[in-house]
């Protein structure tokens, strides 16, 4: 059984135990890792309180995973479009406030933001000549600031 397989059966006996049906699960490919995308009409337990839920969900099944390989497998869970959604919109507003940053050549704050999250927007700017990222502040105050180098 490959590495994909098992995140599915984890996903959907962990589903199962919630007494959520999945309509379906598609592997979705992310510039960053695989995104394990879930479509159910039992998602609001994942999606209230700003994805509490999924949040929680995507933890546990990683280290279930994560316990059972010696590399640590870096994927995402998705249910019915919330992470690609949040996950784009963050696109948006990272390279809006780049923008930002590169017009009045002056660093940017953005919001606060969690691990995943800064790690997005720190993989945006990788490779970009203008912008460098850096992570400021503490526990959930913790955001990304973005740099601008004038090179």
């Amino acid at each position: 059984m490959n590495t994909h397989e098992k995140i599915i059966n984890e996903i959907k006996n962990f589903l199962e135990r919630l007494h959520i049906t999945p309509d379906s699960i598609e592997i979705r490919q992310h510039k960053l890792h695989p995104i394990f995308s879930i479509q159910t009409k039992d998602s609001a337990f994942f999606t209230t309180n700003e994805g509490e839920g999924l949040h929680a969900f995507n933890y546990l099944i990683k280290r279930i995973i994560n316990k059972e390989d010696t590399d640590e497998v870096k994927f995402l869970i998705d249910v019915n479009g919330y992470q690609e959604e949040k996950l784009k919109k963050l696109e948006q507003q990272a390279g809006l406030l780049a923008d930002r940053a590169r017009a009045f050549k002056h660093e940017v704050e953005l919001s606060p933001m969690n691990a995943y999250e800064r790690m997005v927007v720190h993989t945006l700017f990788t490779h970009d000549p203008h912008i460098k990222t850096s992570s400021v502040g503490e526990g959930k105050f913790r955001r990304v600031v973005l740099i601008y180098t004038g090179e």
